[in-house]
């Protein structure tokens, strides 16, 4: 259920171990978000890979970066005729022209990917965060 504010978004996509409903263009356990939330600099994506499946092919892109950030489980990362393994806790970024495929170990995979324009960040959020005079409920005395 969709959620929207002035300046906020909310969506629920329910328990990760039910990714595997969702579909994109064939590709099952993969969900992109950037259209449901509005997202205007980025896109992500949430993603399910079964134990021992892996991506159906190798590609790269022409503009944008992609971190990948795994959730749960194993696997292997390949990357530019090059393989690591994966594990909880995994960030991995990779270039535009970096050629990159993964695939599930002995247990499913989850992982989140996020893609943007490479070099597009403008400033970190160091810079561009600030305070507010304003409290939460649990910020309250």
């Amino acid at each position: 259920m969709r959620t929207q504010g002035n300046h906020y978004t909310l969506d629920q996509i329910g328990a990760l171990d039910n990714l595997d409903q969702r579909n994109f263009r064939g590709i099952p356990g993969k969900h992109f978000v950037g259209n449901d939330l509005g997202l205007t600099g980025c896109e992500v994506s949430i993603n399910k890979l079964p134990a021992g499946k892996g991506m159906p092919f190798v590609h790269a892109h022409k503009k944008n970066e992609e971190l990948y950030i795994v959730l749960r489980g194993s696997g292997t990362f390949y990357v530019d005729g090059g393989e690591f393994p994966l594990a909880e806790g995994s960030l991995i970024r990779v270039a535009p022209d970096g050629a990159r495929a993964l695939t599930a170990g002995d247990e499913d995979l989850y992982f989140i990917c996020i893609q943007a324009e490479a070099g597009s960040l403008m400033q970190a959020t160091l810079e561009d965060g600030y305070k507010l005079p304003v409290l939460a409920s649990w910020m309250q005395a």
